[in-house]
C-alpha cells in the first residue's frame, strides 16, 4: 500500500489530487492550515484519506505532522502543493512597480521555505521507503526560457514574487535530485488552473490540472528524476 501527503490539500488541486490518488489506491493524508477543512475534505474521499494538520510556514505544525504521519505507518509520497500569489486589493498580480521586499518574502516563505521545511522534515520516513517520490508543484511561471521569450504566453504574465518563487522551487528539486538518487522528485506544471490561488481566473478544471501530479505521483523506481514537466513532456528550464 503506497502512503502519501499532500500539502495545502483541502481545496483545489491538492483536493482533486488526492481525490484521484484514493481512487488509485493510495492512504492520503491531507495535509490543511485549518483542522476542520482538513477533516471536511477527508471525509469527502472515504476511509483511505486522512486529515492532518499542517502548515508549510510553521515549524512545530511540520513537527507534529512527521510523528503523527509516522505513527501511522510511514511515507511513500509527498506532494508539496500548498503555494500563494502575490495579489494586490482588486485581486490584481503585483507588478515590478509595486512589489515589496514584504510581499516577497511572504510568498518565498509558503511556496520555497515551506517546501524545502516540509521535505526536510519527512526525508527520514521517505528514506525509509522501498519507493519514495517527492512531487514539487511549480508553475509555468518558473521557467526563465519561457518567462524571457516575448513570443510565449507566459511572458505577458506581470509578478515578480510569484514565477521568482517557483523558479526557486525548480532549483530544489534539482538539488534535492541529485543529493537523493534513491528517490524520484521531480517539479511539476499543472497549467493555468481555476483555483483559489489566482481568484479562479484559470483556463482549465482541476480535472485537467491534477492530470500531471497525480502522474508523476505514481512513477516507480525506474521513473525520471530531478526534472520538470507538464502533462506534454519535459519543460525547459
Amino acid at each position: 500500500m503506497t502512503t502519501t501527503l499532500i500539502t495545502g490539500a483541502n481545496k483545489g488541486l491538492g483536493l482533486e489530487t488526492a481525490r484521484r490518488l484514493v481512487a488509485a489506491g493510495h492512504t492520503v493524508h491531507l495535509g490543511s492550515r485549518d483542522a476542520a477543512r482538513g477533516r471536511r475534505a477527508a471525509g469527502q474521499l472515504g476511509d483511505r484519506a486522512r486529515a492532518v494538520q499542517l502548515d508549510v510556514t510553521d515549524d512545530a505544525s511540520v513537527a507534529a505532522a512527521v510523528r503523527a504521519i509516522e505513527a501511522d505507518g510511514g511515507l511513500d509520497v509527498l506532494i508539496n502543493n500548498a503555494g500563494i500569489e502575490a495579489r494586490g486589493p482588486r485581486n490584481e498580480v503585483v507588478g515590478p512597480a509595486d512589489v515589496t521586499a514584504d510581499m516577497m518574502r511572504e510568498v518565498f516563505e509558503a511556496n520555497v521555505f515551506g517546501t524545502v521545511r516540509v521535505t526536510h522534515a519527512f526525508l527520514p520516513l521517505l528514506r525509509r521507503s522501498a519507493s519514495p517520490v517527492v512531487v514539487n508543484v511549480s508553475s509555468g511561471l518558473a521557467s526563465l526560457a519561457h518567462m524571457a521569450d516575448p513570443g510565449h504566453p507566459a511572458a505577458g504574465y506581470p509578478g515578480v514574487a510569484y514565477p521568482a518563487s517557483k523558479t526557486a522551487v525548480n532549483m530544489i528539486t534539482v538539488q534535492y535530485a541529485k543529493a537523493f538518487p534513491a528517490l524520484r522528485i521531480n517539479a511539476v506544471e499543472p497549467g493555468f488552473t481555476r483555483t483559489d490561488l489566482n481568484g479562479n481566473t484559470g483556463t482549465q478544471s482541476v480535472e485537467e490540472g491534477a492530470e500531471i501530479i497525480v502522474r508523476m505521483a505514481q512513477l516507480g523506481p525506474d521513473g525520471p528524476t530531478g526534472g520538470y514537466f507538464d502533462v506534454a513532456g519535459p519543460l525547459p528550464w
